[in-house]
């Protein structure tokens, strides 16, 4: 267990994936400062009930430790920086002893990162993840390098759960599993509804009836 500084946000934050954002209350700039000064992660849950700006917002209890890897100050105190997820956490209580929030946490780690059926999971993921991205750079005519995915099993699913385009909820339940394989599992299931939706959506409308019979 130990303290870790909290940031709610209406985003989902997965291990080893970035996050921009620009610092402007000054709670979180207090905050910001002093994690960045000690070389310390801040923690950044979903916000389950609350706001964002301007007040207090309940989390989820699950959530990814974000290391801030670069600090643009900007006048007025406000800064932009940049920061990377880096492992999952449980929140157990919450301190609001400091202007922001503070929770004591505990490391989640997944089980079964070493399963034996873990890449093979994975492999029945990776087609599904190819045709999603390729299916969207082909409708805004973009060029997407399907070789760049990564081939490590959890690193796939953590990009595979950021580039989703679903309802924030269903990226906290891909957060919230505890289990490698259950993980990917999960991840090929919501990827096979998705390009199967993107397919119909996209599809060119039937064209109208052109046979022989004359309408008049």
């Amino acid at each position: 267990m130990y303290d870790l500084p909290i940031f709610p946000l209406n985003t989902v934050l997965f291990p080893g994936m970035p996050l921009k954002l620009h610092i402007f209350e000054e709670r979180y700039k207090l905050m910001i400062t002093r994690c960045y000064q000690a070389g310390q992660p801040f923690g950044v849950a979903l916000i389950k009930a609350g706001q964002e700006v301007g007040g207090r917002a309940e989390p989820f209890l699950v959530g990814c430790t974000a290391i801030i890897t670069e600090l643009e100050p900007l006048p007025g105190g406000r800064m932009n920086i940049v920061a990377v997820g880096h492992e999952r956490f449980e929140a157990h209580s919450f301190k609001y002893d400091q202007p922001y929030l503070v929770a004591e946490v505990e490391t989640l780690e997944l089980a079964n990162t070493e399963s034996a059926t873990l890449n093979t999971t994975s492999r029945s993921l990776r087609p599904w993840v190819q045709r999603y991205l390729q299916t969207l750079a082909d409708a805004s005519e973009t060029k997407f390098d399907i070789q760049q995915l990564p081939d490590d099993p959890l690193q796939l699913a953590y990009l595979a759960s950021f580039l989703l385009n679903v309802p924030i909820e269903q990226k906290q339940n891909l957060l919230n599993i505890e289990n490698a394989d259950e993980f990917i599992t999960n991840l090929r299931i919501i990827y096979r509804r998705e390009v199967t939706l993107l397919d119909a959506m996209l599809a060119p409308e039937p064209a109208e009836d052109s046979g022989i019979f004359s309408a008049n």
